[in-house]
């Protein structure tokens, strides 16, 4: 707009330097012309910088508008923990943005780590804008996939174990960040002390295939045991066994600790149709597996943690911060839950600062 405003200035001069003449000898009626010259001269350049300035506005949006993200969605399983986090990532994300300026390509890979390696290398093939990788497994095949495109982690415990990183510092580097679902684990193993008091022998059951939950399950173990209690880990490779697994903890076992792991979360049906009638309690590492076979966890809100992934995600996308340079972020707030159904049935009485979990 100073440019424009300049020239029109410059217009004027020029036309008065034309009208006063070289020796500055000009007639009356010479002037009379010049004034009426010099009028229409800045006429015309007010008029020239009203029709470009909206041209420039109308450019601007034009380029605004004309912006479109593809983000590549890579999830595990589907189960209430991983569902609520893609849903809080993908609301953050049209928050900030709008519904019309990303697409969101999810997949679900049914609880396979191999189709995650699949759905992640079709993500890199198609040149997508970012990935979302919910869960561990889908971590490590989008890792696998691609050093390029920004890979945001969710529903991760420990990026360090996840990803086999000597050192970590919190700061996963290249060009891989996220979120963290890790509840402070000293605090869960003091809940199972807390409940069940009586209990001497605890057996803890999780997936051997996610590094996570070995991560969480070495934690709680040396906890319980440095506090004088008998543990025993159980292990399933996938949901084939899970049953037959959980009936052998059960057996031997005054009470169970399931870490946060996806395919016990995929599974609580199985494993509740097992300790329920057994008359074993279990605690979890999360609120959705306490809701299908838990009497209790300490929980993250995973609606929250996938919107925090998604604010991360657009200040990728926008530029405005690089991927290698975030720290991995952590959900601050743990909540005791509890189950009350379940601890109906098996007749356990909940102590005072724990929430029900709501029935749907």
């Amino acid at each position: 707009m100073r440019k424009l405003l300049s020239l029109a200035l410059a217009a004027v001069v020029a036309v008065s330097m034309a009208a006063c003449g070289v020796g500055g000898t000009a007639a009356a009626g010479g002037t009379a012309q010049a004034d009426e010259n010099k009028e229409e001269a800045v006429e015309t350049a007010a008029e020239s910088a009203a029709d470009t300035e909206p041209a420039a506005d109308t450019e601007t949006e034009a380029t605004d508008e004309s912006v479109h993200y593809t983000v590549g969605i890579c999830q595990l399983v589907q189960h209430v923990a991983l569902d609520a986090a893609t849903q809080g990532f993908k609301d953050a994300i049209t928050a900030k943005l709008g519904e019309d300026a990303v697409t969101f390509d999810e997949q679900n890979a049914a609880g396979d780590s191999a189709q995650c390696t699949t759905i992640c290398a079709g993500f890199a093939s198609d040149g997508v804008d970012l990935m979302l990788a919910n869960a561990t497994p889908a971590l490590q095949a989008a890792a696998s996939s691609t050093t390029e495109i920004p890979i945001l982690g969710t529903s991760i415990t420990e990026y360090g174990v996840a990803l086999s990183l000597d050192g970590f510092n919190g700061t996963v580097g290249r060009n891989i960040s996220g979120t963290s679902d890790l509840a402070p684990l000293e605090k869960q193993a003091k809940m199972i002390e807390e409940l069940f008091p009586e209990a001497k022998n605890v057996g803890i059951l999780y997936c051997s295939a996610e590094a996570n939950s070995v991560y969480q399950a070495d934690t709680v173990k040396a906890v319980l045991e440095g506090d004088g209690l008998k543990v025993t880990v159980y292990t399933f490779a996938d949901s084939n066994d899970v049953a037959s697994v959980t009936q052998s903890a059960c057996d031997e076992n005054d009470a169970l600790y399931i870490p946060t792991d996806n395919t016990a979360a995929s599974c609580t049906e199985a494993i509740n149709n097992v300790a329920l009638p057994a008359g074993v309690p279990i605690v979890a590492g999360e609120e959705g597996i306490a809701k299908g076979c838990g009497v209790a966890a300490l929980t993250i809100d995973y609606y929250e943690l996938g919107k925090t992934t998604g604010e991360m995600a657009v200040k990728i996308l926008t530029g405005e911060a690089d991927i290698a340079t975030m720290p991995i972020e952590y959900y601050d707030n743990p909540v005791k839950v509890y189950n009350p159904v379940i601890c109906e049935k098996l007749g356990i009485e909940i102590p005072e600062g724990y929430t029900a979990i709501a029935e749907e």
